[in-house]
């Protein structure tokens, strides 16, 4: 007879087919997402999206199940994981860090593609104290309101931990709006395309840390967290702090280009 019980702060996981379907859902997303770039339809991009949602949904399941109910995240666990979430944002910095690096590059020494001048001949830039001042507000005003309600899980106070959700949610829809307003597309020189890559990967990160914290929102109303057991909120607030700090730098080029 084979012994269930494990004598070792370890996790040994089960079997999942999460990350297979993890995979198969973004190469579907990504593919439908190139094939849209290209003027076709939109069918297999959906499919792709359907798929990532409903593995994050299932995926998330069995974590929070895991972690709260069967008590598989230990303290060593917790440990790994917070070393884990250290790394990830590490990355996350080298990432951002090749668009700033190509916005500098070609804005300090504009080359004779782009009329060597910055912004590029016919670019016509954002005012960078309408919509942009706005979103950056927005964003450092949930980053703040997020680590508020993080010392208040901290504290017990489980009322007041939810105060950031409705600013980034309105922070996505303006983001939206900016885009959707733009006089310029990401094909129109490299101002374009450092500006879109730059924005859009950092509102797909805003969309993403939205998520996880609706659902630390949910989960909180089920009493999955305790004013010591809580990893998975501190990971979302990691990601909404990042973001913070990332939107007050971007502004701050916008604010250099109108100054300059």
């Amino acid at each position: 007879m084979s012994n269930n019980f494990h004598n070792h702060p370890y996790h040994l996981v089960d079997y999942s087919p999460w990350p297979l379907t993890g995979a198969i859902g973004t190469m579907t997303l990504v593919t439908g997402l190139v094939k849209w770039f290209h003027n076709f339809n939109m069918n297999l991009l959906i499919l792709g999206y359907m798929i990532m949602v409903l593995t994050m949904f299932q995926w998330w399941r069995d974590v929070c199940r895991e972690g709260t109910y069967q008590g598989k995240h230990t303290i060593l666990v917790s440990k790994g994981l917070r070393w884990g979430m250290l790394l990830f944002i590490i990355s996350e910095v080298f990432f951002f860090l090749s668009f700033f690096w190509a916005f500098f590059h070609s804005s300090l020494a504009p080359n004779i593609e782009i009329g060597t001048m910055w912004p590029p001949l016919s670019i016509t830039p954002f005012n960078p104290f309408q919509i942009p001042l706005l979103n950056t507000i927005i964003l450092i005003t949930s980053g703040l309101t997020v680590t508020w309600a993080h010392h208040s899980l901290m504290n017990n106070n489980f009322s007041q931990t939810s105060q950031s959700l409705l600013f980034t949610i309105i922070f996505s829809l303006l983001q939206a709006y900016e885009y959707y307003e733009a006089p310029f597309t990401i094909s129109d020189s490299v101002y374009g395309s450092t500006f879109f890559m730059a924005t859009g990967f950092h509102g797909l990160h805003v969309i993403i840390g939205t998520i996880f914290l609706l659902t630390c929102f949910i989960r909180l109303f089920m009493n999955h967290f305790s004013s010591t057991h809580h990893f998975g909120f501190e990971a979302a607030v990691d990601i909404d702090i990042l973001l913070m700090l990332y939107d007050y730098s971007f502004m701050s080029q916008f604010i250099d280009e109108e100054i300059n």
